[in-house]
């Protein structure tokens, strides 16, 4: 019996419909597994550095200080990554490549505990770690597009830090049984894993366009920019996008140092062993997030993002408060727990309010770098910051001193909320026109 053309070509669409529903289903998969992964490939050694160090004979303020080295490049370099995950149609590779430079350089410091050696470490990691963030996210709104991405981010994120937390665990348990250098070995397998799940997303169900924020018809403006550097002006005439960034400096400025600080405070008083409890540290903490993470994921796109926002600022100041007033192994509990709440809130609400404020003007990844470099800024300052305060006076005022500067975030977040509201309602969906906060960037 022959087949009419008409039916034929039907059933040929139909075809291809199921083989792209299902590409998109392996992509958005494969996505899950690769942030599973990739948190201990980018996160490694670093919970464990502080007391790794320690071990080896160094201070407190030295430790902040490399630490703060490796901040600093990788904030100098969020905005160029940016732009180029932006102009580049291969962001597969981006995380290929820097994913195992990453795993690379976690093996410089077991090779050599030398300060030019550890400080080369944490520069080549933190400009890795510059470009892997804007990479993932880009692929993740190019296949899932702008109207899918607060969901699929918030699943992203949520086995994000399952992964964190798995591989804590299995690094505390290992550093505990086979001493520190096991832990390196364990983020080389989490690299691997990354690097497969990476390759297994399909190139062809990635579109370019949707990734740095192009979705749909627009005027070909930013098209026509691409690669030029009118998109920076784009971001400075972004007031939402600002003050996010500003409240973000602030928050981190306290944050960055409070977990590895909590470590050597528990660990160097002698109340906790040293594997162990760094992993605990972090565990408590991103087993927290994955429950955070979906809320927010769903407390966003209901109560637009302010609010998720908010909350995550008033976290620190409580943290810093207990953390001063509890140095003791049951502390951890309610230190890290309050992190989970920060830090796992941030990770949904930052990257899908950043998206959602710049869609249609082709700079999405730009802005995600932009908003990490000022991010990064107070990140990066505050080990040093940190290590310093507790070397002259104490970890307990440097709890304190910490946790305050969070109280800035809070100071602008509430005092544009006027601005802000409005443009942090709600979940945006894909439009033809300029940025979400045209009109209050003018």
């Amino acid at each position: 019996m022959r087949t009419s053309p008409i039916l034929a070509a039907s059933a040929n669409a139909a075809a291809e419909g199921d083989a792209s529903g299902g590409d998109r289903r392996r992509a958005t998969r494969a996505l899950c597994a690769l942030n599973f992964f990739m948190a201990d490939m980018q996160a490694g050694i670093g919970p464990f550095l502080g007391v790794f160090l320690q071990q080896r004979g160094w201070q407190p303020g030295a430790i902040g200080s490399v630490m703060t080295a490796g901040g600093v490049a990788g904030m100098l370099m969020t905005v160029p990554a940016g732009a180029f995950i932006d102009h580049t149609a291969r962001k597969r590779w981006v995380v290929v490549i820097t994913g195992i430079c990453t795993v690379l350089a976690s093996f410089l410091i077991l090779w050599s505990q030398a300060g030019l050696v550890v400080t080369v470490s944490q520069v080549a990691t933190a400009i890795a770690g510059a470009a892997i963030g804007p990479a993932v996210a880009g692929i993740t709104l190019g296949v899932v597009r702008q109207r899918g991405f607060n969901a699929q981010n918030g699943r992203n994120q949520a086995w994000n830090h399952a992964g964190n937390m798995v591989g804590a665990a299995l690094s505390g348990w290992l550093g505990f049984r086979y001493g520190m250098p096991a832990i390196f070995f364990l983020a080389a397998l989490f690299g691997v894993f990354a690097i497969l799940s990476v390759l297994a997303i399909p190139e062809r169900t990635i579109d370019h366009r949707a990734a740095r924020g192009l979705e749909g018809p627009h005027d070909g403006k930013a098209a026509a920019g691409e690669g030029q550097a009118q998109g920076l002006r784009t971001l400075l005439q972004n007031r939402p996008l600002l003050i996010l960034a500003a409240a973000l400096a602030c928050f981190h400025l306290g944050n960055g140092a409070m977990l590895p600080l909590y470590g050597l405070a528990v660990v160097g008083a002698g109340k906790g062993n040293p594997a162990m409890f760094t992993a605990l540290t972090v565990v408590v903490a991103q087993a927290v997030m994955i429950v955070t993470a979906l809320a927010a994921m769903r407390l966003s796109a209901t109560r637009g993002y302010w609010l998720v926002m908010l909350v995550s600022f008033a976290s620190l100041p409580l943290r810093g408060a207990i953390a001063g007033s509890v140095i003791d192994s049951w502390g951890v509990w309610p230190v890290q727990a309050l992190d989970g709440i920060g830090a796992g809130l941030q990770s949904v609400a930052v990257p899908g309010l950043v998206a959602c404020l710049l869609d249609g003007t082709g700079r999405v990844n730009v802005g995600q770098g932009a908003v990490m470099t000022v991010q990064g800024l107070g990140a990066s300052l505050s080990p040093a910051i940190g290590g310093w305060l507790a070397q002259l006076f104490g970890y307990q005022v440097a709890f304190y001193v910490l946790g305050g500067f969070a109280l800035a975030s809070l100071a602008l977040w509430i005092g544009f909320a006027a601005l802000l509201r409005p443009a942090c309602a709600g979940v945006c969906e894909p439009r033809a026109g300029g940025p979400l906060a045209a009109g209050a960037s003018s």
